[in-house]
Formats: structure tokens, C-alpha cells, sequence
């Protein structure tokens, strides 16, 4: 890649908007940032910029040629904290990933590491993305369901994490609670989108409630839980959420099939350094007083 100079400062001029932003963000001369993009468009024959009063803007090929920029200067920043990672110190990025779910439990231990090692960098990656460990996405998973498998990693059990069957105070007004479990056909629920869920709370509800029951749906579990605090159906929360909210009220008593297992997943060549061994300690220690 013998001209990723200029790539890298057109994916910057991309992502600021201006040649002035990219310059300070780069450490060059601003006149430096032009002869890169002039020299980058002269090879590759089209235009990337439209060029403007307030800046630079994109154009199609150069929105391409930037999509791949930002991934490849992504990768970079990832190997970077990988191999800082296998150093003895505790210092560079830490990436850990989980689902966006338990935010709400892993953002205050990421805080509390970060103010306990000033030379750290927290990068907090949620989402149903699966982040590869083998190259270097992430030094710590927090993984859900069962037991992952991927080679050369180490997976250690966690926690458990409840799930509860929840309706709102606006949903009650309405409709008022199930009687049991077969009054449930009788009542509007919030569901993923996606019909092949594995979580087994998931699993569970569509074994006993059709499926056009579900009349709120979503991909995302953050959006989830916001639709069933807004009243539009029953649904499940984490437990964590559930507790301490005097608006919201139990459909059903909570069930063991609804618990969904944690895993820490770490891989084998950065396991036992020092900047993963301490995250892990003091997560493992915060968890014991975890409501989940």
C-alpha cells in the first residue's frame, strides 16, 4: 500500500469535512493535506471531493474509497492495541466487547479501571456484532448463551444473567396482568424481529404465544426494553433493570428457563498480561454485588 499516506489523510479530510480538521488531526502542514488529495485523485483518475466554501464533501467514489479507509485505519488502531496489549505494563487501549444490554452493569467497572490506570484507553464495543479475539478486536468478550467455542481462546463461566416478565404501569391500565401462563394468549407482547432468536427467554415466549400476539418488534434490545417501559406490550427486562422501578410489575413469577449464561472470553495470547488479568479481577470482584 505505497501511497496509504494519502489515503489515510483523504479518509481524514472525509470524516472532518475540512482540510484545516484533518491537518490538525494528522500533525501536517494543511498544505501537506491538499498535495495528498490532489496527488491521491491524479492516480485514481476520478474526483473523491467536491470542493466547497464550507469544506469538502464526499463524492461517490470517494465515500467508496473511504468506507474502506476507515476499516483498514480501524484494523491498524486495533493491531496497534493488540500489541501494546502484550507489553508488561498497564497502559494503551483496553477493548472489551459485551452485548449493549449490560452496559448499565460493565460501563461503571470500565470507569473505575480507567481512573485507576491514567495511561488506559477504554474502548467499550456493544451490539450483536460477534468481535473477533484472534485478530485483535477486542482483548475481553463478555459473551451470552452458550459456552463459545472458537479456538485458541479462553472461556471461563461468569455470571447468570435473570430475565423478568414484565408489563408497565400504562400497559396494566389497559390490559391489566395475565391470570397464569395460559392467560399469556390473551395479551400483547413486545418481541425481537428476528423469529430465530436463541435467547432462551426468547425461545420460551414464542412456544406459548403466537406470534401475531407480538405487536411491537424490534432488532435491538436497548429499543426493546425502552418499548415495554413505554407500555407497549410485555416483554422481558434484565433484572437489573427491573429492579428498584415501582412503574413496572411482574407478568409472571421468574423462571430458571429465562436465565441466560455470561462467559469471559479472552484469547490465549493475551490472557495473562497484565492489563487483561487486572480488568478481569476487578470485574470478577464488581460482579459479586451485581443484581443479575
Amino acid at each position: 500500500m505505497d501511497n496509504w499516506d494519502e489515503i489515510r489523510t483523504a479518509y481524514q479530510v472525509a470524516r472532518l469535512g475540512t482540510v484545516s480538521g484533518a491537518a490538525e488531526v494528522l500533525g501536517v502542514h494543511h498544505a501537506t493535506v491538499i498535495r495528498h488529495v490532489d496527488a491521491l485523485e491524479e492516480r485514481l483518475g476520478v474526483k473523491l471531493f467536491q470542493r466547497h466554501a464550507r469544506g469538502y464533501t464526499a463524492t461517490e467514489a470517494g465515500s467508496d474509497l473511504m468506507q474502506v479507509a476507515a476499516a483498514t485505519d480501524d484494523q491498524f488502531a486495533q493491531l496497534a492495541g493488540r500489541i501494546k496489549g502484550r507489553g508488561q505494563g498497564i497502559g494503551g487501549e483496553l477493548v472489551v466487547t459485551s452485548l449493549v444490554g449490560l452496559s448499565p452493569l460493565i460501563t461503571p467497572v470500565l470507569a473505575d479501571f480507567q481512573r485507576a490506570h491514567d495511561g488506559v484507553t477504554i474502548r467499550y464495543l456493544t451490539g450483536d456484532r460477534l468481535f473477533r479475539l484472534e485478530y485483535g478486536e477486542a482483548h475481553v468478550a463478555i459473551r451470552a448463551g452458550t459456552a463459545p467455542q472458537q479456538p485458541d481462546n479462553v472461556v471461563q463461566p461468569f455470571a447468570r444473567l435473570r430475565m423478568s416478565l414484565v408489563a408497565a404501569d400504562a400497559y396494566v391500565a389497559r390490559y391489566g396482568l395475565p391470570a397464569d401462563e395460559a392467560d399469556l394468549v390473551n395479551h400483547w407482547f413486545v418481541g425481537h424481529d428476528n423469529s430465530e432468536s436463541r435467547a432462551p427467554f426468547n425461545r420460551w415466549l414464542l412456544a406459548r404465544v403466537p406470534r401475531e400476539r407480538m405487536t411491537f418488534r424490534t432488532m435491538d434490545n436497548g429499543s426493546l426494553q425502552d418499548a415495554v417501559i413505554a407500555g407497549a406490550g410485555i416483554g422481558f427486562l434484565p433484572l437489573h433493570e427491573r429492579h428498584g422501578r415501582d412503574d413496572l410489575h411482574d407478568a409472571l413469577p421468574m423462571k430458571e428457563d429465562w436465565t441466560v449464561p455470561l462467559w469471559l472470553v479472552t484469547h490465549v495470547d493475551l490472557h495473562r498480561s497484565p492489563k487483561v488479568q487486572a480488568f478481569l479481577s476487578l470485574l470478577k470482584d464488581r460482579a459479586r454485588d451485581w443484581i443479575c
